[in-house]
């Protein structure tokens, strides 16, 4: 293999996709608690130190779980499964992000952020993907919560300290989090019952799993409109979250209604939620950044 090869496969284990959407809910939140725009150079450390750290976390989770990784359809081409990167470079490369991403954002950051993006490393590596992954079908339910702090870690990049509007967001992403995990876990659900991973989907059937996706997303719904009182926003955040929140639940209720009528996967089209989720998360929270920009 070229450099280049050797490159790409270190860079596929952080994950780079997950690190956009950590980003997408950390920067728009800066841009909330600074009612404008932030430091530019706060802003790219915050973003530096964070996507370190993301990255270390998914390398970490790609290291523990190369066995499953293996077996799985969708995670087979990734670089520990291919044997490209050996697990011990891996978790040396893992450790080397996490050291470097604390440092980066106790510098040029605050001990705060750099601590909560700490805590929120190991809650993914030692309580998701150790303990939850493979034990509950919960698993992404908690474990999601890792995935919540970078709207903590914007917000004290900024202010230095917490307030209830960044745990308002915080609620958001936490009750998103099962809706598009379960309809990505329905896509492939039999690679999960393959390796023993007790994802809701794999255990339940595909209209108690759209049920629970309904459920969720009236919860974050209306979670997300909490933020207008809470923080006191303009206009522009609550029209946009009411807009984006019906559109939601519509799709939902669909592929709910999908569900009842056909357990097969072609008829239950969950990616069509999927992808309507990562949509949802992003202008929401370029609606928090607007939001004060626009006020």
């Amino acid at each position: 293999m070229g450099w280049k090869d050797v490159v790409a496969a270190y860079v596929q284990l952080t994950k780079p996709r997950v690190i956009e959407l950590l980003l997408l809910t950390t920067v728009p939140v800066m841009f909330f608690a600074a009612r404008g725009v932030p430091p530019l150079g706060l802003v790219l450390a915050t973003v530096v130190g964070g996507a370190l750290s993301a990255g270390s976390a998914s390398t970490y989770n790609c290291v523990y779980d190369r066995d499953i990784d293996e077996q799985m359809r969708r995670t087979r081409r990734r670089a520990l499964p291919r044997h490209v990167v050996t697990p011990r470079a891996a978790l040396v490369f893992a450790t080397v992000l996490a050291v470097l991403s604390t440092v980066v954002l106790a510098t040029w950051v605050n001990w705060l952020s750099a601590g909560l993006s700490l805590l929120a490393n190991a809650f993914y590596v030692f309580v998701y993907t150790m303990v939850l992954k493979r034990r509950t079908t919960q698993n992404i339910v908690w474990g999601g919560i890792a995935g919540c702090f970078p709207t903590m870690i914007g917000w004290t990049a900024v202010t230095g300290e917490l307030a209830w509007a960044p745990v308002v967001l915080f609620m958001v992403v936490f009750f998103w989090t099962p809706p598009h995990t379960w309809a990505l876990a329905l896509r492939y659900r039999e690679d999960y019952a393959q390796v023993d991973v007790p994802m809701l989907p794999v255990v339940k059937p595909a209209a108690e799993v759209g049920r629970q996706i309904v459920l969720y997303s009236w919860v974050m719904v209306a979670t997300s409109l909490l933020l207008w009182p809470v923080a006191g926003t303009g206009p522009v955040y609550p029209v946009v979250a009411v807009v984006l929140g019906a559109v939601f639940l519509v799709e939902a209720h669909r592929m709910w209604g999908r569900a009842k009528a056909s357990d097969r996967l072609v008829d239950i089209a969950p990616m069509r939620l999927f992808h309507n989720s990562n949509l949802y998360l992003s202008l929401l929270f370029v609606a928090v950044a607007l939001d004060p920009l626009l006020g």
